[in-house]
């Protein structure tokens, strides 16, 4: 067995994971966890990336001491969109701007100016999102910090970059910016034009599986690691890794929903959706591995839980579930994929005020709150694999649930309740997995994809949810939300 290490960063935490693999077996253990705290700055909300990455190092320290300072491999995964620019000396212009910040309020409407919507999705697959990359530097175009870049790394390729001294952009990620033409996996270098957007500012694509150079000397006498240690590219975008370690069996048909900060659900494709009616329902063609196209719909997530939990001084989040689990199911439901949530702050106030302007009781008490926000994300979840199998017309037999969404019972047995479909709960650190194993088999120690979920079906715990209930409790839940 080899050890691999997985760095994983997350909107709200990182981690540095180490894998061990073998021809029939993998272990993770986690090396390190430390904060992903956004600083609002007098310019908006920005990542503190200096921090994040030095708990990477701090991480690959102690993933040394839990394998003698030996490592195979290092990958990185994090998450979309966000980016740091550099200068012609490759120094960092500033942190980097938070996906949350205000900066694109109204961006796109310029943006469809000159590409009208339909045309932007039809040349990039992707859903419509305010802090989508796109926007976000059509926002910057008259600052002085593009003007003086030279390089645009996305998050996880500027940790890659620090580590290595070797720039690259990962395939995965880059399908979340809106400049990949998902049916060639390249750029889309019309609708770049169309827009004045200089392709020349990334550097040239990578794919999972792809070195990505080897940690630098520094690099080495600051984390005790014995050298040399190569850096895998893998799925670099954590949702990628994430679908990568669906533990489904070849042939299955099924849907899957990530969960964490942002629930993301959908089908893995072989070609991409790009209909208008996909377009209207809001749904991304990301690429995956080998490939695959993530066909999914961006949903908001364990961020609303995550904010309520926040606003009321960090509770135990035992006590709040287990209250909630005793709340009357469905009383009150929100549109979880609302952007009137995608901002920070006074989360339980804006919840009680969505159920009041759409006629419904009002969540008062936390349990209530709570409640609220796990039957609406299983709605969510329900209306997003209802849609996906309908426009890509694939129909499915059953849910993967992966990622930190897993520890919740009650949002797994929901969600089965809301699909009416069996879900599989399994792989909590399923963008880590995804990553060591895209490791594992850069160096030989697996096949294709198939064979990757094969291993993980073998050597990782899962959980069956059986839906319970009538579903028509759930359309009529669904008739309270604003048309689609």
């Amino acid at each position: 067995m080899k050890s691999y290490a997985a760095v994983d960063l997350g909107a709200s935490s990182g981690r540095v994971m180490v894998g061990r693999v073998g021809p029939d077996s993998v272990e993770l253990s986690e090396a390190h966890r430390f904060p992903n705290r956004p600083v609002r700055l007098p310019e908006g909300l920005r990542w503190d990336i200096l921090a994040l990455y030095g708990g990477v190092l701090d991480g690959l320290r102690a993933a040394g001491a839990h394998c003698g300072g030996r490592l195979a491999s290092v990958g990185v995964d994090g998450w979309a969109v966000d980016y740091g620019l550099l200068d012609a000396d490759g120094a960092l212009l500033g942190n980097p701007v938070h996906y949350r910040d205000g900066r694109t309020e109204g961006v796109a409407e310029q943006v469809w100016a000159t590409v009208p919507a339909a045309e932007l999705y039809a040349a990039t697959g992707l859903q419509y999102a305010p802090f989508n990359t796109l926007y976000q530097l059509t926002a910057a175009r008259s600052t002085a910090q593009l003007a003086a870049a030279k390089r645009l790394l996305l998050v996880p390729d500027l940790l890659a970059y620090w580590l290595t001294g070797e720039q690259g952009t990962e395939l995965t990620n880059a399908s979340t910016t809106q400049l990949i033409d998902p049916r060639t996996r390249d750029w889309s270098y019309g609708t770049a034009d169309r827009l004045g957007i200089d392709l020349g500012l990334f550097a040239p694509l990578r794919q999972p599986g792809d070195p990505a150079g080897t940690l630098r000397p520094q690099v080495l006498a600051e984390t005790g690691l014995t050298g040399p240690v190569p850096v895998t590219t893998v799925g670099s975008h954590d949702t990628a890794s994430a679908v990568a370690a669906v533990p489904a069996a070849a042939g299955e048909r099924f849907a899957y929903i990530c969960t964490g900060t942002w629930s993301l659900a959908g089908l893995e494709l072989r070609a991409p959706v790009l209909t208008e009616e996909s377009r209207a329902a809001n749904f991304a063609n990301e690429l995956g591995l080998d490939g695959t196209v993530r066909y999914l719909r961006n949903i908001m997530g364990l961020w609303l839980l995550q904010e309520c939990v926040r606003a009321w001084g960090e509770p135990d989040l035992g006590v709040l579930l287990r209250g909630a689990a005793t709340v009357p199911a469905l009383r009150s439901v929100v549109d979880a994929g609302d952007e009137a949530f995608l901002a920070p702050g006074r989360m339980p106030e804006r919840i009680a005020q969505a159920c009041r302007e759409s006629g419904q009781p009002v969540p008062g008490t936390r349990a209530e709150i709570t409640r609220c926000i796990l039957d609406s994300l299983a709605l969510a979840h329900r209306r997003a694999v209802t849609d996906a199998q309908r426009l890509a017309d694939r129909p499915v037999d059953v849910v993967y649930l992966v990622g930190g969404g897993t520890r919740n019972a009650l949002l797994c047995q929901l969600t089965a309740d809301a699909c009416g479909l069996p879900v599989v709960a399994g792989a909590t650190e399923a963008a880590a997995l995804g990553n060591v194993l895209v490791q594992a088999r850069a160096q030989g120690l697996a096949g294709d994809l198939a064979d990757l979920r094969r291993l993980l079906t073998r050597t990782q715990p899962l959980t069956r949810y059986t839906p319970r209930g009538d579903p028509g409790r759930w359309r009529a839940a669904e008739a309270r939300l604003a048309p689609r």
